[in-house]
């Protein structure tokens, strides 16, 4: 899915656009297959009952509570955030209701940095740190394929460079 282009200005092109990595969807997904589970067991432990329509309600509006808490609204908040680099800037969208985000010109980019422990080589995301004119570097984390993300973003920087 491309970003949409109403956010850049004249001439500016997206280089790289991405959200999280999928590995913060890992809990989540694990949360939704045991509330199932769990729901599944005690509404068959209760069926011989008669009262059983009624835990089922329950169970029902339960399980259908925690999964939007902890699975819905942890995949709309991973599908809302977005890393862009554009080549002129790197901007940072995140929120479905109230939205925030930094953007940092190219030209305001001192040094770009990444870092990632073996988990996250094994998965393939990482840290990625830019230091500008700020005071304090900004961390940006789970970059997926953050090494390749470095890479451009660097060449990016250096391009700009007169």
């Amino acid at each position: 899915m491309a970003y949409p282009d109403e956010v850049l200005v004249e001439g500016e092109q997206v280089v790289i656009h991405k959200h999280p990595h999928w590995k913060m969807l890992v809990l989540p997904v694990l949360v939704l297959l045991l509330v199932v589970a769990a729901g599944s067991f005690l509404a068959a432990l209760v069926s011989a009952q008669s009262w059983a329509p009624w835990v089922w309600l329950v169970l029902g509006v339960v399980g259908l509570a925690l999964i939007i808490r902890f699975t819905v609204v942890p995949v709309v908040r991973w599908r809302t955030t977005h890393f862009v680099v554009t080549n002129r800037r790197v901007l940072v969208r995140e929120g479905v209701f109230t939205r925030q985000g930094i953007d940092i010109p190219m030209s305001r980019i001192n040094s770009v940095q990444f870092r990632h422990t073996l988990l996250e080589r094994l998965v393939g995301s990482g840290t990625l740190v830019i230091e500008s004119a700020s005071d304090e570097p900004l961390e940006f984390e789970d970059v997926p394929g953050v090494e390749r993300v470095h890479a451009m973003l660097y060449s990016e920087v250096a391009d700009e460079v007169p």
